[in-house]
């Protein structure tokens, strides 16, 4: 019988320092006795998953953690994200994310517009799509075209498709966009799309406010006391990517991914990777653990690998929110990890891999660069001294330490050593 293998993705969990914490970071903080079980039965280590010349990102950090160099495969966010909703990408299309956000005086008050509902962005891009996507011909004229498409929630996309010369050159690497979630009530004006095609992709985005003042579902969310989605915040540009499939890379692997985030479900369509539907999971902190490690220990029946990404710590840390972090921790830890380890416990040959993709701190409210702990453990690893506890200043004393992160993957499924 084939090694078993689980990721566990608890994504931003990584952090510094909190005074109110008494100087621990919420991972020291949090209630995990599982995670802490399994650094002692284990091994800690740490790794740098997002390279020098990067934004710190999932898409960047994701990609170095199932062990592909961003430098040769990375393109961008959005597009993604694109193969993952089964949007088609020509050769010369760019994805771009179309975030739905909430702009206040010159803020940027939330880079998810409260967390507007899917059915409400469905209706809110369909009218971009009938609305707006017209412009783009008095915006770049003979260019090409634009359409949008609804994902979940804020999380949305719009392609640009051209259709000559003119459109093939618009957009170039020099082409500067900036994720929202990185201006958390701050000033977004020096966020502003800029660079090579730039002044296209701002004035769209200028329409997109025009068009969604006084939108139907922002009246109803302002009646209700919620958020307005004010602006299409467009970010994260690319074409299509090309990645070797991980089975190919990795000893023939059969994966499997579980995850409520088009990015994450994107990459493993990249890999060949099945995604796995679970329901009643949102990418947020009201999202079903169980369920998620419900699923995933099923997964281990047919596939030799699940990966399971848990986007709620990351959100909270955007919020600033540490009680909703630590919770999401304890929740990952009560409720995810229990029953993919039973599951695992029960092949003869088994590890399972617990590791955030990049730190977000609490204090910050965004993505930084910098090492991130990590727990690898079973049946044929064995104990390391000295390693009591999941987090960040244990890591710093192990002796694994991968400052080239996309590295560490070809351990966990091979010699650890």
């Amino acid at each position: 019988m084939s090694r078993k293998y689980a990721i566990i993705i608890p994504d931003g969990c990584a952090d510094e320092p909190i005074d109110s914490l008494g100087g621990k970071t919420p991972l020291e903080a949090a209630d995990i006795p599982n995670m802490n079980a399994l650094a002692r039965t284990g091994v800690i280590g740490r790794s740098f998953n997002v390279p020098d010349g990067f934004t710190p990102g999932s898409d960047v950090a994701n990609l170095s953690l199932f062990g592909y160099n961003p430098a040769d495969y990375y393109t961008g966010r959005a597009p993604l994200e694109a193969v993952a909703q089964g949007v088609s990408l020509g050769a010369d299309d760019w994805a771009f994310r179309c975030n739905l956000v909430c702009l206040e005086a010159g803020k940027m008050k939330s880079f998810t517009a409260g967390h507007i509902t899917s059915p409400e962005a469905k209706e809110i891009l369909a009218g971009l799509q009938s609305e707006i996507a017209p412009c783009w011909s008095e915006i770049a004229p003979g260019t090409g075209t634009v359409e949008f498409f609804p994902g979940v929630s804020y999380r949305n996309l719009m392609v640009f498709r051209p259709d000559s010369d003119a459109g093939r050159a618009l957009f170039s690497q020099e082409t500067k966009t900036y994720p929202p979630h990185d201006y958390t009530d701050r000033d977004y004006a020096q966020a502003l799309p800029a660079g090579q095609g730039g002044a296209a992709v701002l004035e769209l985005m200028r329409r997109t406010e025009t068009f969604l003042a006084g939108h139907p579902v922002n009246r109803k969310r302002i009646a209700e006391g919620k958020l307005p989605a004010t602006c299409a915040w467009l970010w994260g540009q690319g074409k299509r990517p090309d990645l070797r499939p991980f089975a190919q890379c990795y000893g023939g692997i059969r994966g499997s991914m579980i995850s409520a985030v088009d990015l994450l479900r994107g990459i493993a369509a990249l890999l060949e990777w099945d995604v796995i539907d679970v329901p009643n999971i949102t990418g947020y902190v009201d999202t079903d653990y169980a369920a998620k490690g419900e699923y995933a220990a099923r997964a281990l029946d047919r596939y030799d690998l699940v990966a399971v990404h848990v986007e709620a710590t990351d959100e909270a840390s955007h919020e600033g929110s540490l009680e909703k972090k630590l919770q999401a921790l304890a929740d990952i830890d009560a409720k995810v990890l229990p029953p993919i380890l039973e599951k695992l416990r029960s092949f003869p040959d088994w590890r399972v891999f617990v590791s955030p993709d990049h730190p977000t701190p609490i204090a910050t409210k965004t993505h930084s660069r910098g090492f991130v702990p990590w727990i690898m453990a079973g049946s044929d690893i064995g104990p390391a001294a000295g390693q009591g506890s999941f987090c960040e200043k244990t890591a710093e004393t192990s002796r694994y330490a991968f400052s080239r992160g996309f590295e560490l993957m070809a351990r966990f499924t091979g010699d650890l050593n």
